[in-house]
């Protein structure tokens, strides 16, 4: 199973609250905080919902 780390790049001011709610699930909350997490069915799907406000890359 792979790690990817999550960044979040914009803000969530405008954003609907199901949008922020989601960010707050993954553990992000401020503009260039990161957090890893598992791959999953779940992750993919909450990454979908919001992939422009966040960066996806493979951690090492």
């Amino acid at each position: 199973m792979a790690r990817l780390r999550i960044t979040q790049t914009k803000s969530v001011i405008t954003q609907s609250p199901r949008h922020r709610g989601t960010l707050r699930a993954l553990g992000l909350g401020r503009i260039g905080r990161s957090v890893e997490h598992d791959e999953s069915p779940e992750l993919t799907g909450m990454l979908r919902q919001i992939n422009h406000l966040v960066k996806v890359e493979e951690a090492k």
